[in-house]
């Protein structure tokens, strides 16, 4: 190999091929390195890739899920204000002394929550016919209902 002119390199020493097929081995071996990282590097994007589609569906799951369990206890709720709705209705059109009788048995928390919802007519026959202690208890919860709401 000719030596390389001074004016063309960077040193004016020559060229020794040793040194430069070493200088290609290690490039040799540096780019062999960096297509194993290159690898490496794209199989962790398509796991991370398979594992972003895999929440992604999860989290789609997960919304229908809610939604499903949304509209249950909607249901739910629903049909409990319905069963109730019919209780203060079948109440109100009995005879005002058979009402008394099983609001009688009643825990008074448990039959104000009836008496609070009736129309006051239906209501006020039944507080009638119970004993004074009944409808004392009964209207005395009824008052305490909002005693603890605020009042500004």
């Amino acid at each position: 190999m000719d030596e390389v002119s001074p004016e063309n390199s960077i040193s004016s020493k020559p060229v020794d091929e040793r040194e430069l097929a070493n200088l290609l081995e290690a490039f040799g071996q540096r780019e062999a390195e960096l297509a194993r990282q290159e690898l490496v590097i794209e199989k962790r994007m398509k796991a991370l890739t398979a594992a972003d589609a895999k929440i992604s569906e999860k989290l789609l799951q997960l919304s229908a899920a809610e939604e499903s369990l949304k509209s249950t206890l909607a249901l739910a709720s629903t049909a409990a204000e319905d069963d109730i709705a019919n209780l203060i209705t079948m109440y109100e059109r009995m005879k005002p002394v058979a009402a008394a009788a099983l609001f009688e048995e009643m825990d008074p928390v448990f039959s104000a929550g009836f008496i609070g919802q009736m129309n006051p007519d239906a209501a006020a026959a039944i507080l009638a016919g119970l004993t004074p202690q009944a409808a004392y208890s009964i209207s005395a919860v009824l008052a305490g209902r909002n005693a603890n709401v605020s009042k500004q």
